[in-house]
């Protein structure tokens, strides 16, 4: 069985590949519990100084949620599925090390979040990053939460209710990638950013980041209070279902067309 997250460490770089190219890296729970798994590695691994997060293939970073598995949630599920990723929203807040995400082609929904919670983003012309839950049913929190941290409410506002996708040069500009590089140098680059980074000061980077978490904490939980709040209702409704499936119907027309 393919393993959806590959491993591997570089010097005192660990680096983490989301391994399901041919669903353009979307999240399903067993790729949520083996990223857990693995930056529990990292981070007690006093060798490894920096971490990289990536996607395999050339075309997407991470598509976002698989819907194939959230169409079928109800309630209940969608209340063990918030609590899925509060475990590793949790975990990447808490990282004593820096994190980078290496961007290649599509970060959106869950994959955008993931990558905002990473401390720096690297990207290219190509990459494209949004918020598009609401045209496949899906109530955003966590989302408008971790953007308004970092680009403003009437960003997120737009970006929330619209769903549409930022295109690279858009996202440089407001502060959600840090460097763009030609295509074929973004994980040349990530790793000389983490080089960089693991030979900062251990304590002083392990305090810098604490803080960080520290001063966003409360509106972190009360986030998640709020997603649970919202997804069981709207899994109650049936809305979610209907337009998922509705969703992955005109994609799959697309495809045979």
């Amino acid at each position: 069985m393919q393993d959806s997250i590959l491993s591997e460490v570089r010097g005192p770089i660990g680096i983490l590949t989301l391994n399901r190219p041919d669903k353009l890296n979307a999240w399903n729970g067993p790729m949520r519990a083996r990223l857990v798994e693995e930056l529990e590695k990292f981070e007690a691994d006093a060798a490894v100084r920096a971490i990289i997060l990536t996607g395999a293939g050339d075309r997407a970073f991470g598509a976002g949620q698989d819907l194939n598995e959230t169409k079928t949630f109800d309630p209940d599920r969608a209340e063990l599925w918030m609590g899925e990723w509060e475990r590793l929203y949790d975990l990447i807040r808490s990282l004593s090390k820096p994190m980078i995400a290496a961007l290649n082609g599509v970060a959106a929904g869950s994959a955008f979040q993931v990558a905002l919670l990473c401390d720096l983003r690297i990207g290219h012309d190509g990459v494209t990053m949004g918020q598009p839950e609401i045209n496949s049913g899906i109530a955003s929190v966590t989302g408008p939460w971790i953007m308004r941290e970092m680009i403003g409410i009437a960003r997120t506002i737009d970006l929330t209710l619209t769903g549409r996708m930022m295109e690279a040069e858009e996202c440089f500009r407001i502060g959600l990638i840090n460097r763009i590089v030609a295509k074929d140098k973004v994980m040349e680059a990530a790793l000389a950013l983490a080089t960089e980074l693991a030979g900062k000061p251990p304590v002083a980077m392990r305090l810098n980041k604490a803080r960080f978490r520290e001063v966003t904490e409360a509106s972190f939980r009360e986030c998640l209070k709020a997603g649970i709040r919202n997804q069981r209702e709207a899994y109650a409704t049936g809305e979610p279902a209907r337009m998922m499936e509705e969703f992955l119907a005109k994609r799959a027309a697309k495809k045979s067309a």
